[in-house]
């Protein structure tokens, strides 16, 4: 079964980092921001629907449940928004790459205000981190990146940690379905309020037959998709294996802008990424990573 687990946990990433795919070819053709987040949880959300009504599970939400549910979805809302806004100023990939620095922002906020204490592995994650966001900000060769477009994917990250933390903190007792249904309804509703916040953020129909494929791509895969696979990942294979094939959302997205949309893949961008990435597994095997370990790594790369 922990065979089925590993297989789940890589599709939920590769399903994750598929983002870019759907929403660059839908900017192309006009399409804006508040339009193309409003689509995907709308649709992602009528087919969690789907599924709850198929299993017969009761859709009642206690008072204080529903608190942290409406918590979550303005944090996943703006998360999204952010997000998807810095795919206006920079490389879906490299975006993508960056958001994926959250789980060292966990480690900081549970210490700064949980009183976990923060470890040397925890503090050598921190510097990696760091100095691949750093080699990524100057990833292209012809131009660097718009500080906007880094401060929105940084927001981004900050948001997604902050879920995170809330979600691990509230300790509410629900289903996953369940949940996820609920944090996406009321993400659809703060959409819809932040797309009459400006004549040019309103609510668009997908111009084309092939900008409804895409709307609904978004809904499907990185969404439903996702979580599903994420919550069998978790079940069969552990937290911990699920979250370190987690790294394979970046990779999946800088796959996609390379091959998919002709973005650029330096040396310097492959470096960064190596460094993030090694960052979040430190992160995530905590104790069961020594330091000494990152020297064998760059060691047995050298070799």
């Amino acid at each position: 079964m922990k065979q089925k687990g590993i297989v789940c946990g890589i599709l939920s990433a590769i399903c994750y980092g598929t983002n870019p795919f759907g929403a660059l070819p839908l900017y192309d053709e006009g399409v804006n921001t508040a339009s193309v987040l409003f689509y995907r949880f709308s649709m992602a959300v009528v087919i969690l629907l789907v599924m709850l009504l198929i299993r017969r599970k009761s859709m009642r939400v206690k008072k204080n449940e529903m608190k942290v549910l409406a918590t979550l979805g303005i944090l996943m809302a703006v998360a999204s928004i952010t997000f998807y806004q810095s795919f206006h100023y920079m490389d879906a990939g490299i975006a993508s790459t960056i958001l994926f620095v959250y789980p060292v922002m966990v480690a900081v906020i549970m210490s700064a205000f949980f009183k976990e204490s923060i470890t040397l592995s925890t503090i050598s994650a921190i510097f990696l981190a760091l100095l691949g966001i750093v080699m990524l900000y100057h990833g292209g060769e012809t131009a660097t990146l718009s500080t906007l477009g880094v401060i929105l994917v940084i927001l981004s990250s900050l948001t997604t940690a902050i879920y995170i933390v809330v979600v691990n903190q509230s300790q509410i007792q629900m289903s996953p379905l369940k949940l996820t249904f609920y944090v996406l309804l009321i993400c659809v509703m703060f959409l819809l309020a932040y797309s009459f916040t400006s004549s040019d953020l309103q609510l668009q129909l997908p111009p084309s037959p092939r900008a409804w494929f895409f709307a609904g791509w978004l809904g499907l895969v990185p969404t439903v998709l996702s979580l599903v696979f994420m919550t069998i990942a978790v079940r069969e294979a552990g937290a911990t294996p699920t979250a370190i094939m987690g790294a394979l959302e970046p990779l999946t997205a800088v796959t996609i802008g390379v091959l998919v949309f002709g973005e650029s893949l330096t040396l310097r961008l492959i470096i960064g990424i190596v460094f993030i990435l090694l960052a979040v597994m430190i992160i995530v095997l905590g104790k069961k990573f020594h330091p000494r370990t990152i020297k064998h790594l760059f060691s047995k790369a050298v070799d």
